[in-house]
């Protein structure tokens, strides 16, 4: 029985001890644990981190600056020097769209109508009637060969003549009056004796001779915006060059098919108006540049009248060409014996 009391405390005093002794394993092992959990937390913590970093040192997003567009599509076309000064958008009597209009009487002189006249402007193209008079004042030869060279397609890039175009000076004439073209209006100039300087004093010279009081010219193609005249002068302008049958003869010419580097070209007349038939056109010179607008310059036979037309800065590509429709309604619809002149152009 004692020996039993013995086995008995001692059993007691073996379960104490592995208490005693799995208290500290288990808070070790919960220490461990909470270790553990506290190692993969900050792992995961550190993990999470290491992407925010990643994210936060990545380089924003820049607007790229660069395109394949070309440049001068990006670049807003300048104002017209019409619509610097405040003349587009003017509302006249026939609502015509181009900012400076005239019509006058070819035989009397008499102003029928008149909108901005004396006001100076670019004029474009409009220039090459006055390369055609210059050229044949001189009286060179017409079947004369000039040459397209690197000169002429160096400054005018935009051409169907290619350097080395071998053409007579009546062919370059042509195609300068009736398709407006500008290597050909160039090379005509460049082949003046002097060259361009000597041509283009002699342009001024003309103008001033003729009474152009308000016009200078710069270059024999009118892509320069130095090339400027008012209204006025041109109408004075158109009434000089009718008196030159070739010029008469080659801006009311519809259409041309030259070869040209072995190739067949076919060359339109600018004027839709000569092309259609539309009306009785005795001579005609369009023009565009940003700083004149579409311009146009005619004289025509309405009601049995010659009239000569002037539109400046017109707004719209057809616009000009309906200016002159409208001008030759309003006059046909005219009553016997008017319009009345609102002045004389001397």
């Amino acid at each position: 029985m004692y020996l039993n009391r013995f086995w008995l405390v001692a059993l007691v005093c073996l379960i104490s001890l592995g208490a005693a002794t799995s208290s500290p394993l288990m808070a070790a092992n919960s220490d461990s644990q909470s270790a553990k959990s506290t190692k993969a937390a900050a792992k995961t913590s550190a993990r999470s981190e290491s992407k925010k970093v990643v994210k936060s040192s990545k380089k924003p997003k820049t607007v790229r600056t660069t395109v394949t567009r070309p440049v001068e599509s990006l670049v807003p076309a300048r104002p017209s020097f019409a619509t610097a000064l405040g003349l587009r958008g003017q509302h006249d009597d026939l609502s015509l769209k181009s900012s400076v209009a005239m019509v006058v009487n070819q035989d009397t002189k008499e102003v029928y109508f008149e909108k901005n006249s004396s006001v100076s402007l670019p004029i474009a193209s409009i220039t090459k009637l006055m390369t055609a008079m210059v050229v044949l004042d001189s009286k060179l030869p017409l079947d004369e060969t000039i040459v397209i060279n690197a000169d002429d397609v160096n400054i005018y890039r935009s051409s169907r003549l290619a350097g080395g175009t071998v053409l007579t000076r009546e062919e370059a004439l042509l195609l300068a009056l009736m398709s407006s073209e500008n290597r050909a209006a160039y090379t005509l100039g460049r082949n003046y004796p002097g060259g361009i300087p000597a041509f283009i004093d002699a342009m001024n010279r003309k103008a001033k001779e003729i009474g152009m009081v308000h016009t200078h010219f710069a270059d024999p193609t009118g892509l320069m915006s130095e090339n400027v005249a008012s209204a006025e002068d041109l109408a004075r302008m158109l009434s000089v060059a009718y008196q030159y049958k070739m010029i008469r003869d080659f801006s009311t010419w519809p259409d041309l098919t030259m070869v040209i580097a072995k190739r067949p070209q076919k060359f339109l007349n600018t004027n839709r108006l000569v092309r259609a038939g539309d009306m009785n056109i005795g001579l005609q010179k369009t023009g565009f540049i940003n700083a004149a607008g579409k311009c146009l310059v005619m004289q025509a036979r309405v009601n049995n009248t010659p009239l000569l037309l002037v539109f400046l800065d017109s707004v719209g590509t057809q616009s000009r060409f309906a200016d002159a429709v409208r001008v030759r309604d309003w006059y046909e619809r005219m009553p016997l014996g008017e319009p009345q002149a609102i002045r004389r152009l001397m």
